[in-house]
């Protein structure tokens, strides 16, 4: 059976010759092995593959027998043979074509995950991200060590430098400027009389956010509606008392994250399963004007 185990060892010659030679001695073969170099201490994750007697506690105790300490084990599979210079540029080629993709494919690369801590607060590692203004966080039980930081802020900064670089449609021919109107808890870009774009907040959550929807009509698409309605949508959320507004979508919106930075608002974006959730504070807003 594979297992991957991380575990932190001594920085000191013959540490991991010793782990190694025990693996040896108990007829577990070491098939791969990364190693994140620390100060006083190198963290080493390797992936096991150990007779079908032995289970996660008795693997941990022969590392910790070695001299590993935080040691982690967990069952896998040979995708974490996978060479990772190799993976890394496939993430990077995957959110070069959809840059949305990047919590879902970083959590992945990282063997994390995108949704937010459960309610029980089990314990986890936090990585937070900065795509423009937008923060993005992965987590998991294991702490990330310095050098996976680095990789991950490598990544954000090219899905930065892509969306700052990605031509912008001009607006094509109009037969005329929307108008932007303010209905109860509705915002609307109203043409000759016809809504082209609505944004609509939904009755407030506990926690003082402010569900909100953003419709454009498709031949408005790439003009700027939904990015005014977003932004007048918050200062009507601001001034209707909400902290922020949570945004909502399939995970394969990709004008969401553009439609936000474009606003020059920050944001904290998830990606679970197939809906990715934007949330924008607010109170800090200006008030909308009349």
């Amino acid at each position: 059976m594979l297992w991957r185990v991380r575990t932190t060892l001594p920085d000191r010659p013959g540490a991991l010759a010793l782990l190694a030679e025990q693996c040896g001695l108990a007829e577990i073969n070491i098939l791969g092995l990364q190693i994140f170099p620390g100060v006083e201490a190198v963290t080493d994750e390797l992936v096991l593959r150990a007779p079908d007697e032995w289970g996660p506690e008795r693997l941990a105790a022969l590392v910790e027998a070695s001299g590993g300490t935080a040691v982690r084990v967990l069952p896998c599979t040979e995708a974490a043979l996978s060479d990772q210079p190799t993976r890394y540029v496939q993430a990077a080629r995957a959110i070069v074509e959809r840059p949305m993709s990047f919590p879902e494919v970083v959590a992945r690369l990282f063997d994390a995950e995108s949704e937010p801590a459960s309610e029980a607060g089990d314990p986890a590692d936090v990585m937070e991200l900065t795509v423009g203004d937008v923060q993005v966080q992965i987590r998991r039980a294991t702490a990330f060590t310095a050098t996976e930081h680095a990789r991950g802020s490598a990544i954000a900064g090219l899905v930065s430098d892509v969306l700052a670089r990605a031509p912008r449609e001009a607006p094509r021919p109009t037969d005329g400027r929307p108008s932007y109107v303010v209905s109860g808890e509705r915002v609307s870009a109203v043409v000759d009389g016809v809504a082209v774009g609505v944004a609509t907040l939904a009755p407030p959550s506990a926690d003082a956010s402010r569900p909100l929807t953003i419709d454009v009509d498709p031949g408005w698409r790439r003009r700027g509606i939904g990015t005014r309605l977003l932004l007048d949508a918050g200062r009507l959320a601001q001034q209707l008392g909400a902290d922020e507004v949570v945004l909502a979508t399939g995970s394969d919106n990709s004008a969401v994250l553009p439609m936000v930075l474009a606003a020059g608002l920050r944001g904290r974006i998830r990606m679970a399963g197939g809906e990715l959730t934007v949330r924008v504070p607010v109170r800090d807003l200006r008030p909308l004007r009349a």
